[in-house]
């Protein structure tokens, strides 16, 4: 069998910061190596990278967009099967967490291609650690549904669960949802759910509130930014 190349899960920054004050050396020295790359969104994988390398020229870098039109499946196996090295660089934090980042380490297992999740920033690690909830016992959801119906009673049945079982609930949402998503959760919610909201975790705006639903007044919430992804955490304080 000749051999494989590696497929390497390079973690991308939650926010502005250098790359040295978040990722470990191994990681930088890695993504800086790699020469070949299938990633979420091609501008904001080049501005990252350029961040990890000012000196490099990002021209001589193969990047192909997560895209089914980009054919990035079938480039990826070509480089995997003719023994060159790859990189998977999603918008934000850790590949394969509510992005398309899953399929090409599926295609890396099965054609027995080696998978290394380099170490780095995850949104919902960071976020759990940070809220107080419960971190033995959680689930991470993704994205909820964006019309209103489905999103409120999403968000009902996962307030149930929190009630019933304890266990924290994660979701994450686009920037441009957050205030409709905090108006939802206020409107929606029993008044003494738990809720923390994180961004730009690692970053140097780094933002994490936490407050009873019926104590999230409107100072609290201009604290939280509209042009930065979210993460919402429901949940409570382990007993």
């Amino acid at each position: 069998m000749p051999t494989r190349g590696t497929l390497y899960l390079v973690p991308n920054l939650l926010g502005i910061a250098a790359p040295t004050d978040v990722l470990p050396a191994r990681t930088i020295a890695t993504a800086q190596r790699i020469g070949h790359f299938v990633v979420e969104t091609p501008k904001v994988a080049r501005a990252f990278l350029k961040t990890l390398s000012p000196e490099r020229v990002i021209a001589d870098v193969a990047i192909v967009p997560c895209d089914p039109k980009a054919n990035a499946l079938a480039q990826c196996e070509v480089w995997l099967t003719t023994g060159v090295d790859v990189g998977v660089v999603s918008d934000a934090g850790c590949p394969g967490m509510a992005d398309p980042g899953a399929v090409f380490v599926a295609l890396a297992h099965r054609f027995g291609a080696p998978v290394v999740p380099l170490v780095g920033p995850s949104s919902v690690l960071l976020g759990l650690m940070a809220s107080g909830f419960d971190g033995q016992h959680f689930s991470f959801h993704g994205y909820l549904p964006s019309k209103p119906i489905e999103r409120d009673k999403a968000l009902k049945a996962l307030e149930k669960t929190v009630r019933d079982t304890g266990a924290t609930q994660l979701f994450i949402e686009t920037p441009y949802r957050n205030a409709a998503m905090l108006d939802a959760l206020t409107r929606v919610l029993a008044g003494g759910t738990e809720l923390c909201v994180a961004q730009n975790l690692g970053s140097s705006g780094e933002r994490i509130v936490r407050a009873a639903i019926s104590g999230w007044s409107a100072a609290m919430r201009t604290r939280l930014g509209d042009k930065a992804p979210a993460l919402f955490l429901l949940g409570r304080t382990p007993s």
